[in-house]
């Protein structure tokens, strides 16, 4: 870098320095963005839901939702995770796709309700094009299930699956992009791992009182059991199933399951990051100041526009 190129950076503020850096940062840290496109075919077929037409004091109820491995790139095809919890007893399974087609999104529910060790009473969902459309209404009409969905633009009616997208989904293989079928491969792998890990092994608690006055706001929550326990401690679930559900956990190794799901998460993450970008889609505004590609430099040109005579004043 020249004198005068370094005396028109010192001269710029932490402000100016951030806004032009902005771009580049954000390329660091990828994060989740919402990919839900409205579905408007069946808006007015199924119901936004209400507490009223919901029973939360026992199992079957769930909340669904997609979360998307782009790997903040969103150009061409790439994974998503469907997320199912039960909202009494936290009972959550994920399912990965190939993309967020209806016919794939439908088939993942397909497989996850019949992985549940209970029958599924109700389905709620945002308002995504994967949810609203004729495969899963008419699925929900022949099985007899309550299917009601959120209000658009209010992502906390559906806050029990939502934390489950960080706890169950983030946290095990992050933010990278994942779009090949090894990938989704092992991503199924780890799921169906994950599933007895954190429905077995993992005690919850679930919040039964909260009171504002004024700015405080008082939360008590009941003694933590995990989902297994919440769900056999119920009437509504049989013997046989019962029997079932104990001989599964007697038979689970927790050290043994944990370094196979911690080693299939690193597996994946060797494969998202050896493997070439996918490409970028063209921006529409790009901002003058940008890394060149042979050098990494900066191209000062728009900012001795910005700062060139009175920079050169101050300094």
């Amino acid at each position: 870098m020249s004198d005068a190129d370094a005396a028109l950076l010192v001269s710029m503020s932490a402000a100016s320095i951030d806004r032009h850096l902005a771009p580049e940062r954000a390329k660091l840290f990828p994060r989740g963005r919402s990919r839900t496109k409205p579905g408007t075919l069946l808006k007015s077929q199924i119901p936004v839901r209400t507490w009223a037409q919901w029973s939360e004091d026992m199992p079957g109820f769930v909340e669904i939702d997609l979360v998307g491995h782009e790997g903040a790139n969103s150009s061409g095809e790439f994974c998503f995770t469907l997320t199912v919890t039960d909202i009494f007893t936290g009972w959550t399974i994920n399912r990965s796709v190939k993309n967020k087609a209806a016919i794939w999104v439908f088939e993942a529910i397909e497989y996850v309700i019949s992985e549940f060790p209970f029958p599924i009473l109700g389905i709620d969902s945002d308002n995504g094009s994967e949810f609203i459309n004729h495969h899963l209404f008419n699925y929900c009409t022949e099985h007899k299930i309550t299917f009601t969905r959120s209000r658009s633009g209010n992502k906390n009616d559906g806050a029990h699956v939502e934390q489950k997208n960080w706890t169950h989904v983030r946290e095990l293989v992050g933010y990278l992009r994942f779009d090949t079928d090894k990938e989704l491969s092992i991503l199924n792998e780890i799921w169906t791992l994950d599933m007895g890990y954190t429905n077995y092994l993992l005690a919850q608690q679930k919040l039964v009182f909260k009171q504002r006055d004024g700015s405080k706001v008082t939360k008590r929550y009941d003694r933590a059991a995990t989902p297994l326990a919440r769900t056999t401690a119920r009437p509504e679930v049989t013997k046989a199933e019962r029997v079932r559900l104990d001989d599964t956990l007697a038979a689970i190794a927790p050290g043994e399951l944990y370094r196979q799901i911690r080693d299939l998460a690193k597996q994946l993450e060797n494969l998202a990051l050896a493997k070439a970008p996918a490409p970028n889609k063209p921006q529409v505004n790009q901002t003058d100041v940008q890394l060149t590609p042979a050098s990494g430099a900066f191209r000062w040109d728009s900012l001795r526009a910005d700062f060139g005579e009175s920079s050169q004043g101050r300094a």
